[in-house]
Parts: C-alpha cells; structure tokens; sequence
C-alpha cells in the first residue's frame, strides 16, 4: 500500500517538469569528436600562461578552436561563427579579449562565449594536468 501511494505521489512530477521550449542546439556548428594536448610551455602557446590572452589552434573542431586564459582556468571554443553557415568567412579571429565573426563582424566574449545573436560560442572542455592542457569534447 505505501509503494503504491508513494508511487502516486512521485509520478505527477515526472509529468510536470518542462523544457520552457528552449533548445541551444546549434545548425550552425557541427559536432567532431577529438582530443588535443597544448603543452604552455611550447613558444607557439606560451601566451597561454597569462591572464587574458588567448590561442588559435587549428585542424580540429568544425574551424579549429580557441583556447583562452580567463584568470581562473582555460576556456576553449571552436573557431566557427556560431550563427552562420559554414562558409569561407565563417572563421572566427581572435580580438583582444573577443572572438569576431568574419562574416558578420559579430563579437563573441572569450570568458563566457556569449554574444549578442541567439548561439553562443560552442565550447569545449579543459583539463589542466601540470602544464598541458588536454582539450576534448
């Protein structure tokens, strides 16, 4: 009896739980698997060991990636406008603390990937072991 009544008491909130429409996945940007290891200490990343500076690195990823030092850990996103098609323009470069679209000469933040249009930046996990970082999705 207690089963069945805990049963009517837990069902109704399976049934009640909502998704609000909201769905970030993205047309634009394709989804490759890979695994990449960025030794800092190589000149080509040694930038990387300082706050706010960033890292193109390409041949993975949909236009390769950006790896970015936020201060408090990597961050790493792939290259490609996040709401364009992929086309000869779509290739992010790097500004600053900003990613800018080639196409439409959007910004997108390297802290958050966030940007001003309806996709973000895709982004990639960061694992630190000593002074690689092994970037992965």
């Amino acid at each position: 009896m207690k089963k069945i009544l805990l049963l009517l008491v837990v069902v109704p909130f399976f049934f009640s739980c909502s998704d609000s429409g909201f769905d970030n996945t993205n047309p634009f940007v394709p989804n490759y698997t890979f695994t990449i290891d960025i030794n800092i200490n190589l000149p080509a990343y040694s930038n990387l060991k300082y706050v706010s500076n960033a890292v193109y690195y390409q041949g993975v990823g949909a236009r390769g990636i950006i790896v970015f030092n936020t201060g408090s850990g990597y961050n790493a996103f792939d290259a490609a406008c996040p709401n364009q098609a992929m086309s000869s323009c779509s290739t992010m470069t790097i500004n600053g603390i900003n990613a800018v679209c080639g196409c439409d000469s959007k910004e997108y933040s390297l802290f958050t990937g966030q940007g001003t249009l309806q996709y973000p930046m895709k982004q990639y996990r960061v694992q630190v072991n000593g002074n690689v970082l092994r970037v992965y999705n």
